[in-house]
């Protein structure tokens, strides 16, 4: 067969680096469906993964998806060669893991150099994290994994130093803190540069709080660029490249449902590595339905990260902190976003202010702007000074929003739905999967105007009749839809001497 095969453009999502020949070429390079094969395309070369069909391409042509055509500029109908590609040596080093045994510095960069250069396919990285769910790393092969991940993207490179991080291993809705922790950090003229991520199964992350203030996605110059005039960056950590091969594992985790405990060691802290920390602080939710689940597994956690941080030079400190139930009263986008901002602009006692104060104390000590056991009244002070709203304006101005705007001018959803009490009692639980799942359904984290926002918080007595919670969405149907799943799920527990009444809460409409 002549190399040179017309190209056609294929607008189904079969993935990026995959690549489809008729049976007929196919065949006639030996080659059969999941083998490698190299393009070449105006003098540049691409290793992707082979699909074969008898109808979908004829003999003669390569199908290739729109965002490959997109990246490497290729027009339909232009001529492409290809070859075939042998399989690389990381395949046998995945399947030594397999076998329960340890890999060395060098393996680990192959594979994780492999994963970058999408030259394992999604089910040779699907067994590599089986491999490492089964078997488990070693302290020494999770450092070797982090460092390794983090040098597979850029590195950023910040001229103040120390550089300070936070991180929270996550489970708990409402977790707004970062927006209260990076100002009041900054503002006490430390450096910390905060890469955050976007919800994958929870309302929403960070970045998609910080989001409706400001955009997040920046390059890794610009990031360096915008700290070095404000000390702090609350930024979406995917769009800036660091450490790449970290967002490959983890979309490949997402339909496995699962988090192996080493790989999750190894993603945060390789971006830690990537940023040039050299302090962080860990927050580790605590309670029934988060990772950590109680205070013996949260002490193995604090010693792992304790442990893999002194291997890669990065001192850590754990807080492990209440998961039972939501922080502050908002979950979803804007909802969080105006939360976190009154906070900035008012310091009115919380828990959302008691969580942040408490970590960002952690940092303040950790860089001597605050004695030992004084951090959290140090922050405290910065936040009632107005010095942390100020540094958050600046922030948002660096990072192209609004620095004037308010939590008043922050839109929530135009359609809403009430949650009234059918009964009085105490409130004894908040479920935070029951929360997630009913602020998903009414559109978060797409829609930055869904989520719940609470009137009332565990252990508070509520009359009959009294306000729950409010509903928000931008779409009436996904509304009602959240409405149906609330019924359903139940995710205020209350107790009194009735045990239980069916349904358990009144809805009124609004707007």
């Amino acid at each position: 067969m002549e190399n040179g095969l017309k190209v056609r453009v294929l607008d189904i999502d079969i993935g990026s680096c995959v690549v489809t020949l008729n049976e007929e070429d196919a065949r006639e390079l030996g080659m059969h469906s999941r083998d490698r094969i190299k393009l070449f395309i105006d003098g540049k070369s691409v290793v992707a993964v082979l699909n074969t069909t008898k109808t979908v391409i004829n003999a003669g042509e390569i199908g290739i998806c729109a965002d490959l055509v997109k990246a490497y500029k290729v027009k339909r109908n232009d001529r492409v060669s290809v070859m075939p590609v042998e399989k690389p040596h990381s395949i046998e080093y995945i399947k030594k893991k397999m076998d329960g045994l340890q890999l060395n510095e060098n393996e680990l960069g192959a594979i994780v150099n492999d994963v970058v250069t999408n030259n394992l396919s999604e089910a040779e990285i699907t067994a590599f994290i089986s491999a490492v769910y089964i078997n488990g790393l070693s302290m020494e092969e999770t450092a070797h994994l982090a460092r390794k991940t983090a040098e597979s993207g850029e590195m950023l490179e910040l001229k103040e130093k120390p550089v300070f991080d936070k991180h929270s291993i996550g489970g708990v809705p409402g977790n707004k803190i970062t927006l209260l922790v990076v100002p009041i950090v900054a503002a006490a003229g430390l450096t910390i540069p905060k890469t955050s991520s976007r919800a994958i199964t929870s309302a929403c992350g960070t970045a998609d709080i910080m989001e409706v203030l400001a955009p997040v996605t920046f390059n890794a110059r610009e990031i360096e660029n915008m700290v070095n005039k404000t000390n702090g960056v609350i930024v979406w950590g995917g769009g800036a490249n660091l450490a790449p091969a970290d967002d490959i594992f983890i979309q490949v985790e997402y339909p496995l449902a699962i988090d192996p405990h080493h790989l999750a060691l190894s993603s945060v802290m390789a971006k830690k590595y990537a940023v040039g920390a050299e302090f962080v602080v860990i927050d580790l939710p605590m309670g029934p339905e988060t990772k950590i689940k109680d205070m013996k597994e949260a002490k193995k956690y604090a010693r792992d990260f304790i442990e893999l941080g002194e291997k890669l030079g990065i001192e850590v400190e754990c807080a492990v902190t209440y998961g039972d139930k939501p922080i502050g009263r908002a979950v979803g986008p804007a909802l969080e976003a105006q939360e976190a901002l009154s906070a900035l602009e008012k310091s009115e006692v919380s828990s959302l202010v008691e969580k942040a104060t408490e970590l960002a104390g952690i940092l303040l000590e950790a860089g001597g702007v605050a004695k030992k056991g004084r951090g959290k009244k140090k922050a405290l002070r910065i936040l009632e000074s107005g010095a942390a709203l100020k540094k958050m304006k600046e922030i948002i101005e660096v990072q192209g929003g609004n620095p004037n705007i308010t939590s008043k001018d922050i839109k929530i959803g135009k359609y809403s739905k009430k949650v009234f009490s059918h009964d009085e009692g105490y409130v004894t639980d908040i479920s935070n999967h029951a929360v997630v799942q009913i602020a998903r359904r009414a559109g978060s984290p797409k829609d930055q105007g869904a989520g719940i926002l609470f009137h009332i918080k565990k252990g508070e007595k509520v009359e009959k009749g009294a306000l729950l919670f409010e509903i928000y969405s931008n779409s009436k149907y996904k509304l009602d839809q959240s409405v149906k799943l609330t019924k359903r799920l139940n995710p205020v527990h209350l107790e009194g001497m009735l045990l239980e009444r069916i349904p358990t809460y009144m809805f009124i409409e609004e707007r």
